[in-house]
């Protein structure tokens, strides 16, 4: 039943095609049962109106030959017109993937990129909007890391920036998003945390991934990172207060000069405390 939908679909898919097929074996079985019963097809019409002998035996087996020989080049070319709409049908959705993954994964570390972890942290806090499982979100930049381009090129950056992203990806826990934002700026995700300790505890192991000097050929390169984290719903209850304020959080932690972490803290009144205004990383 399932061969015979398919057969169905692909002539409704390509009723053109199919009509010249059938309207072709068509021609030829009447080219064939003309010859079989030995008519002159070269005169009027009124002279077909009797067949000068019946049909042999053998005659009647090739004609059945002929017409299962039709039957199967019919079936056989909507079977292949079915297997190109599928294989075109799975590169259009090949393509959409991949325009999919370029759109959410940072190309140089394989990581999600700015927009899928804004997605994630919107759809977390979508799904607890009542704070019962809090989330935690970090905002890593990287110390030195504008030396390490500047003294050792670009490409030496981009295998620190790869090696980053394996040590912080490892890490993270096993349900965390760790995401590059741009730059030497990273972010993580944290969803269902305890309580500010355990954020804590989360954010000290990406502190302890980068404590030791990344290894890039015969290069042995220091990394140190400042983090800073906010705590949905403590420090905010939309996407964009809560990265905003982890971002305030990370330039108090990158004011340190060391890798460290900084939590989000507000001042009386609600108003946030002076920060350090931003310039460009270490």
């Amino acid at each position: 039943m399932t061969a015979i939908r398919m057969l169905v679909g692909t002539i409704r898919l390509h009723p053109w095609s199919s009509a010249q097929d059938a309207t072709l074996l068509a021609a030829v079985m009447l080219v064939g049962v003309l010859l079989a019963l030995e008519y002159d097809i070269v005169v009027f019409w009124d002279d077909f109106s009797g067949p000068q002998r019946r049909i042999r035996v053998e005659e009647m087996f090739a004609l059945t030959l002929l017409l299962g020989l039709g039957i199967f080049v019919f079936v056989l070319r909507r079977l292949q017109e079915h297997r190109r709409d599928f294989a075109e049908r799975l590169r259009a959705e090949v393509e959409v993937g991949e325009y999919r993954t370029l759109a959410l994964e940072d190309p140089l570390t394989s990581l999600p990129n700015r927009r899928a972890i804004m997605t994630a942290l919107e759809a977390a806090i979508g799904q607890a909007p009542d704070g019962t499982r809090p989330l935690a979100y970090y905002l890593l930049d990287l110390n030195g890391f504008k030396r390490i381009n500047d003294e050792h090129g670009h490409a030496i950056g981009d295998e620190v920036l790869r090696a980053v992203a394996h040590r912080l990806r490892a890490a993270a826990r096993r349900p965390d998003v760790v995401a590059r934002l741009g730059g030497d700026e990273f972010a993580a995700l944290a969803c269902g945390i305890e309580d500010r300790n355990e954020a804590s505890e989360i954010g000290q192991r990406f502190l302890a991934a980068l404590s030791k000097p990344i290894r890039v050929g015969d290069r042995t390169l220091a990394v140190g990172v400042a983090v800073g984290v906010a705590i949905c719903p403590a420090d905010g209850t939309t996407g964009q207060q809560i990265m905003h304020h982890a971002d305030l959080a990370m330039y108090r932690a990158k004011a340190a000069d060391r890798s460290t972490l900084r939590f989000f803290e507000a001042v009386a009144r609600g108003r946030v405390a002076a920060e350090p205004s931003r310039t460009a990383s270490a």
